[in-house]
């Protein structure tokens, strides 16, 4: 069999930073790990082409090379992943599709005319898949009863990656997460209790990487990395003294759970294994909210105190919020705005909540009869979408909040100094760096360009970002190179934000002499819908 993998393009997005990937002169952040995992789960006698196509497309020699497409897909990647099942099928391509997008909706991939659905968890599905090509059945639909058992998880086929074209690598090290969250769709696809690789697997995975030549970020990909503290502590432990042994050639970067603060033990392992940066689920600081949406393990503490021990512990945060939880007051954007002023943390992910398709809420909202019309997932996948549901509270309302809010913290001067302030909260280690580890041989082209644009060519922010380089220099000088990529990932945030406005605005289908003008911006801002 030819097999031709594909994985689709994504559309510009929060995480997507475009433009820092640009003066870095990279494509994208990182790779696509569930497809080459699927690579490695393939028949060795079959002849594999892949493409990450945010980083190269194939051409047309490789669709009429190929008797079997493969395509995965996350929901955000919706538009190019529909585009290609529509090449394929024009061509007389075979299609089998899978992925988290095809697993929670898969009726629009069906109606597309795809002959393979193969959902759920690879690890079981796929060979499922591979006796039906043997026996030779035309099509199928593969889905899994149990979850699978990850310490039987292949090596990911790294070897088909091009390193060069991405800013960090990935890894898995556990899949499922323990909380019951109503919005999230983890513990839909994955499951509540959390499986974990062996530490052995992890380790290979990694000497794999460095065998390849790797040397920089890394990206631990679990939706909540500590969910089984106890194994996690165990791989730590091990990985701690084979960091150790080469020399730390990677640091990393994971998403926990806030309640990751409360063990001291577990901070101090991931700070001696080289973790310079975590992303939290804040989601928001009204305790009611949380509640409501179930986050009860965001409750149990004061989160900015959370904050404060993870900064303590050598960490930088970088954390998701979300307004349109049911029962929210007014104001809640503004109280976003405020904790993440006194947590300084940099890049505060700030969405819309939606419905995802299957999870507890889209259950409640379908009982409640208040889901719009559709599958659930017409719009969704970026944060900047209007709730796929009727709220608690005016629509408008909650656009303006978001707009505003969104707005502000993305202005250049608020945001350079929390990315100053955040690097002077963070307490380093004694031995080393603190380090975003750029890949090898773009950090100086990156730091030029960023002198460039923050340094030389902005009047507003230029006195600003010398101030703030000099007094790091001078008192935390392990922070230096975190704090020029953090203001290197400005340049995205604030095309971003200009994107962000556009997007909500269209949504809502208002009248442009509606907007009222804040004078002392440059650009304007959303302040009212009328």
């Amino acid at each position: 069999m030819k097999a031709l993998l594909l994985y689709p393009h994504f559309p510009q997005s929060f995480w997507s930073y475009d433009r820092f990937m640009k003066m870095a002169g990279l494509k994208t952040v990182i790779p696509p790990l569930g497809i080459i995992t699927v690579a490695a789960l393939l028949p060795k006698d079959w002849e594999i082409r892949f493409y990450d196509r945010n980083v190269q497309e194939e051409t047309e020699a490789d669709w009429e090379w190929c008797d079997l497409v493969i395509l995965s897909a996350m929901l955000v990647q919706k538009p190019d992943f529909h585009a290609l099942i529509s090449k394929a099928i024009r061509k007389g391509k075979k299609v089998a599709v899978g992925g988290p997008y095809p697993t929670a909706v898969p009726q629009p991939a069906i109606d597309a005319g795809v002959q393979y659905m193969v959902l759920d968890e690879g690890e079981i599905t796929i060979p499922m898949f591979l006796d039906a090509i043997a026996r030779g059945e035309e099509k199928g639909i593969f889905r899994a009863a149990e979850k699978p058992d990850v310490s039987k998880s292949p090596l990911p086929r790294f070897d088909l990656l091009d390193l060069d074209a991405y800013f960090m690598m990935a890894i898995q090290f556990s899949r499922g997460c323990p909380f019951q969250c109503e919005f999230c769709d983890i513990i839909t696809l994955y499951g509540r209790k959390p499986r974990t690789k062996e530490p052995s697997q992890t380790l290979a995975e990694l000497q794999a990487l460095y065998d390849l030549g790797w040397r920089g970020s890394l990206f631990i990909v679990d939706d909540n990395f500590i969910g089984n503290n106890r194994n996690v502590k165990r791989m730590l432990r091990e990985l701690i003294p084979w960091m150790q042994e080469r020399n730390f050639p990677f640091t990393f970067i994971t998403e926990a759970s806030v309640n990751l603060a409360e063990d001291d033990e577990l901070l101090h392992l991931m700070s001696e294994a080289g973790f310079y940066a975590v992303f939290l689920g804040i989601e928001t600081p009204d305790q009611d909210s949380l509640q409501v949406t179930q986050k009860f393990q965001n409750t149990r503490n004061p989160l900015i105190e959370a904050c404060r021990k993870i900064n303590q512990a050598g960490m930088l945060i970088y954390a998701g919020f979300i307004l349109a939880f049911d029962g929210e007051k007014s104001g809640a954007g503004d109280r976003i705005q405020a904790f993440v002023e006194k947590t300084n943390i940099p890049q505060p992910m700030l969405g819309i909540l939606q419905a995802l398709p299957n999870t507890a809420l889209w259950h409640r909202l379908k009982r409640e009869e208040r889901l719009l019309e559709g599958d659930g997932a017409s719009k969704l996948g970026d944060q900047n979408n209007l709730m796929n549901f009727i709220p608690s509270r005016p629509v408008e309302e909650i656009a303006k909040e978001y707009v505003e809010s969104f707005w502000k913290m993305y202005e250049p001067q608020n945001y350079l100094r929390r990315c100053f302030q955040q690097c002077l909260n963070i307490v380093p280690h004694p031995e080393r760096k603190q380090n975003m580890h750029f890949p090898a041989g773009k950090g100086l082209g990156l730091v030029a360009r960023l002198i460039w644009h923050q340094g030389i060519r902005r009047p507003e922010i230029r006195g600003q970002f010398w101030r703030q380089l000099w007094t790091l220099w001078r008192t935390q000088p392990q922070a230096v190179n975190l704090y020029l990529g953090l203001c290197a990932a400005g340049e995205h945030f604030w095309e971003y934000r200009v994107l962000a406005r556009e997007r909500l605005t269209e949504q809502l289908n208002f009248d442009p002499m509606t907007i009222e003008i804040d004078s002392t911006k440059s650009e304007p801002i959303l302040l009212k819908v009328g």
